[in-house]
């Protein structure tokens, strides 16, 4: 899950500095499904994620 959130800080960062700098930059995302889905299942395991954030972050993984 930490994974997880690196990723999207990440984008948020990139995206921020896009609209300050007007240069372009691209995120390329280097996590495989699979490694996605195990992540996602051990913070659903330890609690740090509920059921329901479980099975929507699933699904959004799954239609990539």
């Amino acid at each position: 899950m930490s994974k997880v959130i690196l990723g999207a800080t990440v984008i948020a960062l990139a995206l921020s500095l896009t609209a300050c700098g007007g240069t372009n930059t691209t995120v390329e995302q280097t996590e495989t499904q699979g490694r996605q889905l195990m992540d996602l299942k051990e913070a659903y395991d330890k609690g740090v994620i509920t059921e329901k954030e479980y099975n929507s972050t699933k699904k959004k993984i799954l239609k990539d």
